[in-house]
């Protein structure tokens, strides 16, 4: 039986989140991320239908995540808007609207079908019935799933080896020389080490991270979960060492900016439940603060975060060796990355969903469909023939010891064990192995007639020993981006003798 306009309900609900919504508003604000801005359907819908749409909707609102109500909105509206002058729900209108999609993905087709159905069902007017016979009869592809993940894409899909290396060196430089600071750095690598989404990360808490019974641990909060309201449920992800100590300079960071925000030190009681990555905040009393920490106030827009990594991405302009470019990084190309090494180490969809934070096994199988042979034999002439493209060297090539910033200092030289091959140009304590860290270090300064062949030899014969004895190309490709480094600096040599002979 229909239900009249009348009897659709009070004027205000709460979503998922808990956030109170105006039901006549133009405007529903369904956390402190999303907001769908209801009031620009007026116009395609008279205004008993737009009470009912406004009904369904909430009914997604109140039960669904925000951003899987925002999603229903826009498809419904792109619907409206590409049938203008039909009428709405009729036979024809969605003839029409089907007649704009290709048959290879027809997703956006599936939300609607499933909100006019939904639409339906809760007994609101104005669905004929020769609609709902039209969608029993109807058969919609989903989104084509996991191509970036099949076919290796070398710019939206799973990064290799050598570009995850270049992406931790790269950052541990931005940081240590101030280019990025430790929340940029800290967020950077959680995304990269854990290969969680911006959500997740964006809504930890101090309390979520922990040292238990030897072992690093946070407890993400998990997303994409139906009728889960926010951090209504957990799952625990060991992380480094490394990680752990970064993340502890990031939550100094936020307690001293807190005790500046409210102008007084922050109590211990009260720290667990201070956000791990803060929203951008001028300022707060401590009454404002004590009432709305347990909440979202306080967390990073996941927006925002996203807009961090990008910042990141930029900044560190790392160059793929697949492509010569610079690549761009975000979030979801780190949880390719992570599914895939796990595939190739042999785990199963159930590891790989479990890792991967997934309720099922659906998207999980493409990781193991077609598992990437990313390490491929790396010789030397491959080696010198990637390496100009993947500049994995990032010192300055200098003509001689004169020429070093240290070169009056004797400590300064680097060997490779049997001649001098360049200089260190940095003052500070270094403890990294010579030469082989060198390569790849932003304060190596290599001489153009260094020895770095030889350095190049005796790398290559190194992981052709571990492959040999371990039979795991992952193990023997450890040093992969420093024999790119190498290769990369004796093409730089090699150019830069032929300039003289050429001058």
């Amino acid at each position: 039986m229909s239900r009249s306009i009348s009897e659709l309900g009070c004027k205000e609900f709460y979503s998922r989140d808990g956030y109170l919504v105006d039901f006549f508003s133009d405007q529903w604000k369904l956390n402190k991320d999303i907001s769908i801005r209801i009031g620009s359907i007026e116009g395609f819908l008279d205004e008993a239908q737009e009470g009912c749409f406004r009904a369904v909707l909430a009914e997604y609102a109140k039960f669904g995540s925000a951003s899987y109500a925002l999603n229903i909105f826009y498809a419904f509206k792109q619907y409206l808007k590409k049938t203008v002058g039909l009428e709405p729900f009729s036979v024809e209108s969605l003839l029409s609207y089907r007649s704009t999609f290709n048959s290879d993905d027809q997703q956006q087709l599936s939300v609607v079908r499933g909100f006019i159905r939904k639409w339906s069902r809760l007994g609101y007017p104005g669905v004929p019935v020769e609609t709902s016979v039209l969608f029993d009869n109807w058969v919609l592809k989903g989104n084509p799933k996991g191509n970036n993940v099949l076919l290796m894409c070398p710019n939206k899909g799973p990064l290799t080896d050598i570009e995850m290396q270049g992406v931790g060196s790269a950052l541990i430089s931005a940081y240590a020389s101030a280019r990025l600071n430790i929340s940029d750095c800290c967020c950077a690598m959680m995304v990269m080490m854990t290969g969680r989404r911006p959500s997740q990360i964006a809504a930890l808490k101090f309390r979520d991270i922990y040292y238990d019974g030897g072992r690093y641990w946070v407890y993400f909060p998990r997303a994409k979960q139906r009728g889960l309201k926010w951090r209504g449920q957990f799952n625990k992800f060991a992380i480094t060492e490394d990680l752990w100590l970064v993340i502890q300079e990031q939550l100094e960071f936020v307690v001293k900016s807190f005790a500046g925000l409210v102008g007084r030190d922050i109590p211990d009681e009260m720290t667990d439940d201070l956000p791990v990555f803060p929203a951008d905040l001028n300022a707060a009393t401590f009454e404002e603060f004590d009432e709305k920490l347990d909440g979202d106030y306080f967390h990073i827009p996941v927006r925002k975060f996203r807009d961090k990594i990008e910042f990141v991405s930029r900044s560190l302009g790392v160059v793929s060796e697949r492509t010569g470019y610079k690549m761009c990084l975000n979030s979801r190309r780190f949880r390719y990355t992570l599914g895939t090494n796990l595939a190739r180490e042999g785990s199963g969809v159930y590891v790989i969903a479990e890792a991967l934070d997934h309720s099922d096994t659906q998207n999980a199988g493409v990781y193991v469909k077609n598992v990437p042979d990313i390490v491929k034999r790396l010789d030397k002439a491959v080696a010198l023939q990637l390496a100009p493209i993947a500049q994995a060297f990032q010192g300055v090539l200098i003509a001689s010891e004169t020429e070093a910033r240290r070169g009056g200092d004797p400590s300064s030289r680097i060997s490779n064990g049997r001649a001098n091959v360049g200089s260190c140009g940095s003052y500070g304590f270094c403890g990294a192995l010579a030469p082989i860290a060198c390569y790849t270090c932003a304060h190596f300064q290599p001489w153009i007639d260094g020895a770095h062949e030889e350095v190049l030899d005796r790398l290559i014969e190194e992981r052709d020993r571990v492959q040999e004895q371990t039979g795991d190309l992952k193990i023997a490709s450890a040093n992969d981006r420093l024999i790119l480094a190498v290769g990369d600096v004796i093409h730089r040599c090699k150019m830069a003798k032929e300039g003289k002979t050429n001058g």
